[in-house]
């Protein structure tokens, strides 16, 4: 391998949005993420929305489910 093209890989922190914290080893030193696998509901299985930009009441109100379709 050639010398000096590569990056320097070091320890990184992780932090999610939970509030989650481990470390790994990247070419950054800090990294945040929004969600990890201990909030995940595909790790966890937990039932959990994602609520991007009022999707989950824009389908609620679509389809007749929930409180804010009866009001």
């Amino acid at each position: 391998m050639k010398a000096d093209i590569h990056p320097k890989y070091t320890d990184s922190a992780v932090t999610c949005a939970c509030g989650n914290k481990f470390t790994t080893r990247s070419v950054k030193s800090e990294i945040r993420t929004d969600i990890c696998s201990a909030c995940h509901p595909f790790f966890t299985g937990a039932a959990k929305f994602v609520d991007t930009a009022g999707r989950v009441d824009k389908f609620r109100k679509r389809y007749g489910k929930g409180e804010t379709a009866k009001a």
